[in-house]
């Protein structure tokens, strides 16, 4: 709210939301730099929350490894925030949720960022949790749909454990089992080669379509790893394409991981080796291979 002073009658308070509107046409109105503007908001916001006893300000992005820098562009939307972030004496903090990339992204745009941040590593569910991800939300009475003993183990097999697509066949299977009691009277199995097909066409086939024909063979030769799932090396890489006709060098390999790299298909981590960036992508690659073939 903002209180005005008219004349000598005194006292008026006009009351005005301050939503992403109106801060947008602050942000808009402050003159200087793209970093001048975010600065003067976040020290006006925190000015007016500051009173309330609010104790500081939390900023909370998923999908963060999608937030990066384009020097080619001259955007720098994440060098600009982190450098705000740092230097304003506010109790910022900044909750960052990504894929593996996100790491890497954030030491590219500053290289003291890895100073700033705790990192955790959130992998796949042990087999209870995963267990109760896909039950749990079901257990009411009230819930028309209950999953057996072979669904359950079914989805965890298919997920890999990963929650992302344990909440993504769990809905797919919801819905199924939903149509069922309508149309039979009773949920029989779930199409899980259905599930599959709109997985790879919702999830996978966006990033497969980023790669070229040659980088999409080079990810058919790391899936044919038997440590794709893992973390593999240039050499193993170069090693198993001797079988093609078209063998990789090693210097191919590299430069080809360093554009897939930014493309957000592997990463590299801290012992020098490379993963797949996304889960379960191999088994997405050996579909399509099978296909092809």
């Amino acid at each position: 709210s903002e209180s005005l002073q008219l004349g000598f009658a005194g006292m008026a308070v006009k009351e005005e939301p301050i939503n992403y509107a109106k801060l947008l046409e602050l942000y808009k109105a402050v003159p200087g730099l793209p970093a001048d503007k975010l600065k003067a908001i976040l020290e006006l916001v925190w000015k007016w929350l500051k009173p309330g006893g609010f104790n500081g300000i939390v900023f909370a992005y998923d999908e963060a490894q999608t937030m990066s820098d384009h020097a080619q562009k001259e955007q720098y939307p994440l060098s600009l925030f982190l450098d705000v972030i740092q230097k304003k004496q506010i109790p910022f903090m900044l909750v960052l949720v990504g894929l593996p990339t996100l790491f890497s992204k954030l030491v590219e745009a500053r290289t003291y960022s890895e100073r700033m941040f705790e990192v955790i590593n959130l992998s796949k569910l042990k087999k209870d949790d995963s267990e109760k991800a896909i039950t749990e939300p079901v257990k009411s009475p009230k819930c028309p749909i209950k999953f057996d003993g072979s669904s359950v183990e079914l989805i965890i097999t298919t997920s890999g454990g990963y929650p992302y697509f344990i909440q993504f066949i769990c809905r797919e299977a919801f819905d199924v089992f939903l149509q069922q009691l309508e149309t039979a009277g009773e949920a029989t199995s779930i199409p899980i080669d259905g599930i599959i097909r709109k997985l790879d066409k919702n999830f996978f086939a966006g990033r497969w379509g980023r790669a070229t024909d040659r980088q999409r063979q080079l990810l058919s030769v790391i899936a044919m790893l038997p440590n794709c799932d893992d973390e593999f090396t240039v050499q193993e890489i170069v090693n198993e394409s001797k079988k093609l006709r078209n063998p990789f060098g090693s210097s191919h390999v590299n430069q080809m991981l360093a554009t897939l790299t930014e493309n957000g298909l592997v990463y590299k981590n801290r012992h020098g080796r490379y993963s797949f960036a996304v889960p379960l992508l191999e088994q997405f690659i050996g579909r399509q291979m099978r296909e092809s073939d």
